[in-house]
């Protein structure tokens, strides 16, 4: 019980280290934040509260099977899991026939400026874990979140497939740096 009294201090002192904000800021985004609220988001304990966080929101998605409702809230949560990264990634989020995430399933992983994809590959996956929708997503670590044509012909031809075997794509979201675009937004799907 001392051990977690001893830490309590170290983990709040840190907490409001990080989201400590001048008065009247309100909604904090990626925008907003100063040089010196990036530098303690870059500290080691910073790095392990935004790792906890993700870890939250992930159980809370597979164990409580929570419903992805809006854009917004499916933006936000790949934006955490994919723009830092310094290598592009190609992922789903399988959700179930009421569209309640299944899992987070990193698919392919490539280089600095390109993935590649395999329809085969990402219906087996589907069928695996038994998926009734996907939303896919791939980050872009030139920060540029503008879908490119072949990031459109790609998503039909996945589309096509997966419809095959009665699974919906729902979405797909390009994630560069702060800024993610919607696929169903932009009219593209």
């Amino acid at each position: 019980m001392e051990a977690v009294r001893s830490a309590a201090p170290a983990a709040s002192a840190a907490r409001s280290q990080v989201l400590k904000l001048p008065r009247g800021v309100g909604r904090v985004t990626p925008a907003r934040l100063t040089k010196a609220m990036r530098a303690a988001l870059a500290s080691q304990d910073a790095q392990q509260i935004v790792v906890a966080a993700l870890t939250v929101l992930e159980q809370r998605a597979k164990y409580e099977r929570s419903t992805l409702s809006s854009p917004q809230v499916v933006r936000d949560y790949l934006r955490l899991k994919l723009a830092d990264l310094e290598h592009e990634v190609f992922a789903a989020v399988w959700l179930d026939s009421q569209n309640r995430a299944l899992e987070f399933d990193e698919l392919f992983r490539g280089t600095l400026a390109q993935t590649s994809v395999y329809p085969r590959e990402v219906v087996k996956r589907a069928l695996r874990v038994n998926a009734a929708g996907v939303i896919f997503a791939h980050n872009h670590p030139s920060g540029v979140a503008e879908p490119s044509a072949a990031d459109q012909v790609l998503t039909e031809a996945l589309k096509r497939a997966l419809a095959l075997v009665d699974v919906k794509v729902l979405d797909h979201f390009v994630i560069g740096g702060s800024a993610a675009v919607s696929f169903v937004e932009r009219g593209l799907l």
